[in-house]
């Protein structure tokens, strides 16, 4: 009774009713983030990245994506030529024009950040179980003064593979792996920051990178565009195109 009541007096504030839902696996999380949001996500994106390492180097890059699966990035000045390009969970990098490396990489913050509303939800689950994420574990937690689900660790586990949501949004909002750094095994930590509606979903415009509990990057998004008209060859990889899409 208390729940119908509940339930009543938001709807009469114009208030949205609570999700009832409580997911039981990161499997069925991913499902319940595919469903909330297929067909409604935006499926293209651009904008322009300020990026402040913590030695005090500060770059521009230019990124567009096409959701799900595609992302390049062209690193200023443009004219250098400088671009990688993830596709087809591949690597592309080129310098001065020239493809420099071809490798295979899965972008884990596409699949978790975008490509999961666009995919099929299996799709989304083997990738992340391919990162040796335990999606039997799920569990709550406060995040940044919002509720979060917690997929792959237990409460006090800092270091197992994990991802969590914003359990309101279902959005992306942190990821803690193991990598390797230079001087042996390092615990990489990447926070998706400040959420904004944009079109049919949203977007973090602040990324943060942690290595051993130390920040090494801040992202900061601005001229933030969704949906916008992307030439064939933006994610070309047979050869350089420049990013027409870029407004100079």
């Amino acid at each position: 009774m208390r729940s119908l009541v509940l339930l009543l007096s938001m709807a009469i504030a114009g208030r949205p009713a609570p999700v009832s839902t409580v997911p039981h696996s990161g499997e069925e999380l991913l499902g319940q983030m595919h469903d909330r949001y297929a067909g409604k996500w935006y499926r293209t994106l651009s904008f322009v990245q300020t990026s402040r390492f913590a030695d005090g180097k500060t770059e521009t890059w230019y990124e567009a994506a096409e959701i799900p699966g595609k992302l390049r990035i062209d690193i200023a000045p443009l004219d250098s030529m400088n671009a990688v390009i993830f596709r087809n969970d591949s690597l592309y990098a080129f310098r001065g024009g020239a493809l420099k490396a071809a490798r295979a990489k899965v972008h884990p913050l596409m699949v978790l950040g975008f490509d999961v509303y666009a995919t099929p939800v299996e799709t989304s689950i083997r990738k992340l179980r391919d990162r040796n994420i335990d999606l039997s574990k799920i569990r709550q937690a406060d995040w940044q003064g919002r509720k979060a689900w917690v997929v792959g660790a237990a409460e006090g586990d800092s270091t197992s593979a994990q991802f969590w949501i914003d359990q309101e949004r279902l959005v992306f909002v942190r990821l803690i792996e193991m990598g390797e750094g230079p001087s042996g095994p390092a615990r990489e930590e990447t926070q998706f920051n400040k959420y904004e509606k944009l079109a049919g979903g949203w977007i973090a415009p602040e990324c943060v990178f942690f290595v051993n509990g130390k920040l090494f990057l801040t992202e900061s998004y601005d001229q933030i565009r969704a949906d916008p008209p992307l030439a064939p060859e933006t994610f070309a990889v047979d050869s350089y195109h420049a990013p027409a899409w870029v407004q100079r």
